[in-house]
């Protein structure tokens, strides 16, 4: 999975909104066929997502590029992946679903329409988008039924499905999803999945709490934010990227490690801190994913 700091959604049936969230800096799309395209624009949309997808293949490759499809209670999830599963599409989200069934179902479908479509086996990944008491309370088994999952969407919307099938009410300080939230990043790390992904933040007239909504979700483990508005683009990058001073931190005790090393040590005293090999190893990750994004932001 390419590392997605910030995924916007966009309707699938609206035509060049997914190259405009490129080139306004998002590392991620969602093309939406659910809830953004009214019902009587499905097949619409399905045609205009077919054709971003191959659009953005050749005009933005780096880009991770996703479809949420209907739920399967709808009866449309067929007619989404049969559209949609061709060269360039990333994955797909299942929104709404409850439990590994669903998932093991959603690769079925994806395997029989990767051969009928011509991509190849077991290109299409599936990001599960967690939004029902069910998922949550069965995350780590999602997780573990299919190979092609490539990692969790924590759901905390407010008013949204989510909230309304565990029965939280929404505050700005996100005490009410911790252990939701918590819960989502320790199944995706231990089943080695290391960009779990949070989202959406709705208030488009609080650009602090987006910030803030951001920062604390980076200290709990997550690794991308999902949008529902380019304005938050700027800010999901700049929070989901080491600072520059984190760098210099971190390069700084590898330095000194590493000249230790030389003459027989393998603890030292860094800024006040000990240091040992563990920190070494987490100090090396900020240092490469520092390395990682900012090439593909200079590309």
């Amino acid at each position: 999975m390419k590392p997605m700091r910030s995924v916007l959604f966009v309707p699938a049936h609206r035509e060049g909104w997914a190259a405009k969230a490129a080139n306004k800096g998002a590392d991620g799309v969602i093309i939406d066929l659910e809830d953004s395209v009214p019902v009587h624009l499905k097949d619409e949309g399905r045609q205009v997502a077919a054709r971003s997808i191959a659009a953005l293949k050749d005009s933005h490759p780096d880009l991770g590029v996703y479809v949420r499809l209907n739920a399967f209670e709808t009866g449309l999830t067929g007619d989404d992946v049969e559209a949609v599963v061709i060269d360039g599409l990333d994955g797909v989200l299942l929104p709404k679903s409850f439990g590994a069934n669903d998932i093991v179902g959603l690769d079925a479908l994806i395997t029989h329409f990767e051969r009928r479509n011509g991509v190849s086996a077991g290109k299409t990944g599936i990001i599960i988008p967690l939004e029902t008491a069910q998922a949550y309370a069965d995350c780590e088994n999602m997780l573990e039924a299919s190979p092609r999952v490539q990692t969790l969407f924590a759901g905390t919307a407010r008013d949204a499905d989510v909230s309304r099938s565990i029965g939280f009410e929404f505050t700005p300080g996100g005490e009410e999803t911790l252990y939701l939230r918590s819960r989502a990043v320790l199944a995706c790390r231990a089943a080695g999945k290391n960009h779990p992904l949070v989202g959406v933040w709705q208030d488009l007239q609080d650009p602090d709490g987006a910030r803030n909504f951001a920062r604390k979700n980076r200290q709990l483990g997550y690794r991308g934010m999902v949008l529902i508005h380019p304005s938050h683009i700027d800010v999901a990058n700049e929070i989901f990227t080491p600072s520059e001073q984190d760098v210099v931190f971190y390069q700084g005790m590898i330095d000194a490690f590493d000249a230790a090393e030389k003459q027989g040590l393998a603890a030292i005293v860094y800024e006040g801190m000990h240091i040992d090999y563990a920190h070494i190893k987490t100090a090396r990750d900020v240092v490469a994913l520092y390395e990682l994004l900012t090439r593909k932001k200079a590309s």
